[in-house]
């Protein structure tokens, strides 16, 4: 299974919310919402500090999906 971030950034421009915007309420660095752009690793502390900042829940941030780049 993987991560996508897309619920995020749904989420961002309803908001009308910059990356800068979501780094700075978050207190996260523009490197770690490049990293969620991307569907990569980020700690639960960073999802923590995500939700807090938008006042959501993790549901609406992310959502794990099918990983098809990997053969199992």
């Amino acid at each position: 299974m993987a991560v996508s971030y897309n619920k995020l950034f749904h989420l961002m421009v309803d908001q009308k919310l910059s990356n800068t915007q979501l780094a700075d309420r978050a207190g996260i660095s523009l490197n770690i919402v490049t990293r969620l752009k991307r569907d990569e690793y980020v700690s639960m502390e960073t999802v923590e500090k995500i939700c807090g900042a938008l006042d959501c829940g993790v549901d609406e941030i992310l959502e794990f999906v099918q990983d098809i780049g990997h053969n199992k």
